[in-house]
């Protein structure tokens, strides 16, 4: 399991840090974990199997 700093996943998503929080508050995005004081990271594997849901639902939506 890897963890994912937030640079980084801001990065993957290509979200900006307003877009990111304002989706983790609505619940479709995954919450980050803490690592220790006020330093938070996400779970890889959560991350990307949101980005192959983002993806699946844009397929479906062609067929």
């Amino acid at each position: 399991m890897r963890l994912m700093r937030k640079k980084e996943v801001l990065h993957a998503t290509g979200y900006k840090n307003s877009t990111l929080y304002k989706y983790i508050a609505e619940g479709s995005f995954p919450k980050p974990v803490s690592i220790g004081g006020r330093a938070k990271a996400w779970v890889e594997s959560e991350v990307v199997a949101w980005m192959n849901d983002r993806i699946k639902e844009r397929d479906e939506s062609r067929a």
